[in-house]
Protein backbone atom coordinates (compact mmCIF):
# COMPACT_ATOMS: atom_id res chain seq x y z
CA UNK A 1 0.00 0.00 0.00
CA UNK A 2 1.42 3.60 -0.93
CA UNK A 3 1.91 5.75 1.88
CA UNK A 4 -0.11 8.87 1.16
CA UNK A 5 1.86 12.27 0.99
CA UNK A 6 0.59 15.25 2.63
CA UNK A 7 1.35 19.28 1.79
CA UNK A 8 2.31 21.65 5.03
CA UNK A 9 -1.31 23.14 4.07
CA UNK A 10 -3.09 19.45 4.00
CA UNK A 11 -0.97 18.31 6.99
CA UNK A 12 -2.27 21.58 8.91
CA UNK A 13 -5.64 21.52 7.97
CA UNK A 14 -5.84 17.67 9.18
CA UNK A 15 -3.92 18.48 12.82
CA UNK A 16 -6.39 21.30 13.55
CA UNK A 17 -8.85 18.46 13.20
CA UNK A 18 -6.78 16.33 15.08
CA UNK A 19 -6.14 18.79 17.86
CA UNK A 20 -9.65 20.37 17.93
CA UNK A 21 -10.75 16.17 18.46
CA UNK A 22 -9.35 16.51 22.12
CA UNK A 23 -6.33 17.99 23.99
CA UNK A 24 -3.24 17.07 22.46
CA UNK A 25 0.23 17.62 23.74
CA UNK A 26 3.17 18.94 21.85
CA UNK A 27 4.64 15.11 21.42
CA UNK A 28 1.81 13.57 20.14
CA UNK A 29 1.02 16.53 17.60
CA UNK A 30 5.01 15.91 16.40
CA UNK A 31 4.50 11.89 16.56
CA UNK A 32 1.38 12.75 13.80
CA UNK A 33 3.53 15.17 11.48
CA UNK A 34 6.08 12.31 11.74
CA UNK A 35 3.42 10.03 10.70
CA UNK A 36 2.32 12.53 7.72
CA UNK A 37 5.59 12.88 6.57
CA UNK A 38 6.17 16.37 7.87
CA UNK A 39 9.67 17.05 8.95
CA UNK A 40 12.74 19.47 10.06
CA UNK A 41 11.90 23.24 10.10
CA UNK A 42 8.17 22.58 8.28
CA UNK A 43 7.19 20.50 11.58
CA UNK A 44 8.42 23.00 13.46
CA UNK A 45 6.44 25.94 11.68
CA UNK A 46 3.37 23.70 11.84
CA UNK A 47 3.59 23.19 15.67
CA UNK A 48 4.52 27.35 16.20
CA UNK A 49 1.11 27.91 14.07
CA UNK A 50 -0.59 25.49 15.59
CA UNK A 51 0.00 26.88 19.03
CA UNK A 52 -0.28 30.60 18.26
CA UNK A 53 -3.89 29.98 16.57
CA UNK A 54 -4.14 27.83 20.19
CA UNK A 55 -5.38 24.61 19.29
CA UNK A 56 -2.50 23.55 21.28
CA UNK A 57 -1.65 24.73 24.48
CA UNK A 58 -0.09 22.39 27.21
CA UNK A 59 -1.56 23.87 29.88
CA UNK A 60 -4.49 23.17 29.44
CA UNK A 61 -3.93 19.84 28.14
CA UNK A 62 -2.48 19.44 31.46
CA UNK A 63 -5.03 19.74 33.11
CA UNK A 64 -7.36 18.01 31.02
CA UNK A 65 -4.93 15.15 31.38
CA UNK A 66 -5.16 15.50 35.02
CA UNK A 67 -8.88 15.70 35.55
CA UNK A 68 -10.06 12.99 33.13
CA UNK A 69 -7.62 10.72 34.73
CA UNK A 70 -8.35 11.79 38.34
CA UNK A 71 -12.24 11.17 37.97
CA UNK A 72 -12.60 8.64 35.27
CA UNK A 73 -9.85 6.15 36.17
CA UNK A 74 -9.24 7.35 39.87
CA UNK A 75 -5.52 7.71 39.10
CA UNK A 76 -3.74 9.42 42.25
CA UNK A 77 -1.39 12.59 41.75
CA UNK A 78 1.61 10.85 41.88
CA UNK A 79 1.01 8.93 38.65
CA UNK A 80 -0.68 11.65 36.89
CA UNK A 81 1.83 13.21 37.74
CA UNK A 82 4.66 10.27 36.16
CA UNK A 83 2.92 10.31 32.80
CA UNK A 84 2.65 13.96 32.46
CA UNK A 85 6.33 13.56 32.30
CA UNK A 86 6.65 11.64 30.12
CA UNK A 87 4.83 13.44 27.68
CA UNK A 88 7.72 15.78 28.48
CA UNK A 89 5.23 18.25 29.73
CA UNK A 90 6.79 21.48 31.88
CA UNK A 91 7.28 21.24 35.67
CA UNK A 92 4.75 24.68 35.77
CA UNK A 93 2.29 23.16 33.84
CA UNK A 94 1.78 19.76 35.79
CA UNK A 95 1.65 21.83 38.60
CA UNK A 96 -0.90 23.80 37.40
CA UNK A 97 -2.64 21.02 36.87
CA UNK A 98 -2.14 19.05 40.40
CA UNK A 99 -4.12 22.67 41.56
CA UNK A 100 -7.00 21.23 40.09
CA UNK A 101 -7.36 17.70 42.38
CA UNK A 102 -7.27 18.90 46.05
CA UNK A 103 -6.64 16.73 49.20
CA UNK A 104 -10.21 16.24 49.83
CA UNK A 105 -11.15 14.91 46.49
CA UNK A 106 -8.39 12.47 46.91
CA UNK A 107 -9.82 10.98 50.21
CA UNK A 108 -13.14 11.10 48.65
CA UNK A 109 -11.83 9.20 45.75
CA UNK A 110 -9.85 6.93 48.27
CA UNK A 111 -12.49 6.08 50.59
CA UNK A 112 -14.68 5.47 47.00
CA UNK A 113 -12.53 2.93 46.19
CA UNK A 114 -11.86 0.79 49.63
CA UNK A 115 -15.72 0.92 49.97
CA UNK A 116 -15.74 -0.66 46.20
CA UNK A 117 -12.98 -3.37 47.34
CA UNK A 118 -14.28 -4.14 50.63
CA UNK A 119 -18.03 -4.61 48.51
CA UNK A 120 -16.27 -6.59 45.49
CA UNK A 121 -14.06 -9.62 48.28
CA UNK A 122 -16.53 -9.12 51.31
CA UNK A 123 -14.42 -8.27 53.38
CA UNK A 124 -12.83 -5.77 55.96
CA UNK A 125 -9.87 -3.62 56.65
CA UNK A 126 -9.41 -5.40 59.81
CA UNK A 127 -7.92 -8.53 57.80
CA UNK A 128 -3.98 -7.38 58.00
CA UNK A 129 -3.51 -8.81 54.45
CA UNK A 130 -6.87 -8.00 52.95
CA UNK A 131 -5.87 -4.21 53.87
CA UNK A 132 -1.89 -4.59 52.73
CA UNK A 133 -4.07 -5.50 49.42
CA UNK A 134 -6.04 -2.43 49.87
CA UNK A 135 -3.13 -0.18 50.39
CA UNK A 136 -1.27 -1.60 47.46
CA UNK A 137 -3.63 -1.06 45.07
CA UNK A 138 -4.30 2.74 46.35
CA UNK A 139 -0.22 3.12 46.39
CA UNK A 140 -0.39 1.55 42.50
CA UNK A 141 -3.12 4.20 41.60
CA UNK A 142 -0.74 6.73 42.82
CA UNK A 143 -2.15 8.15 45.63
CA UNK A 144 0.13 9.77 48.32
CA UNK A 145 1.01 7.12 51.32
CA UNK A 146 -0.30 9.82 53.79
CA UNK A 147 -3.54 10.13 52.46
CA UNK A 148 -4.12 6.42 52.06
CA UNK A 149 -3.33 5.59 55.83
CA UNK A 150 -5.34 8.74 57.09
CA UNK A 151 -8.66 7.81 55.31
CA UNK A 152 -7.82 3.97 56.13
CA UNK A 153 -7.21 4.60 59.84
CA UNK A 154 -10.81 6.64 59.32
CA UNK A 155 -12.48 3.86 57.59
CA UNK A 156 -11.46 1.33 60.45
CA UNK A 157 -13.74 3.48 63.01
CA UNK A 158 -16.73 3.28 60.03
Amino acid sequence: MKKKYYTPEMAYSKLQQYCVYQERCHQEVRYKLIELGIYGDTLEELIAKLIAENFLNEERFAKAFAGGKFRIKHWGRIKIKQELKMRNISNYCIQEAMKEISDEACKDTIHELIQKKCQLDQNTLADPKFKNNVYQLLARKGFENHLIMGVMEGFDLN
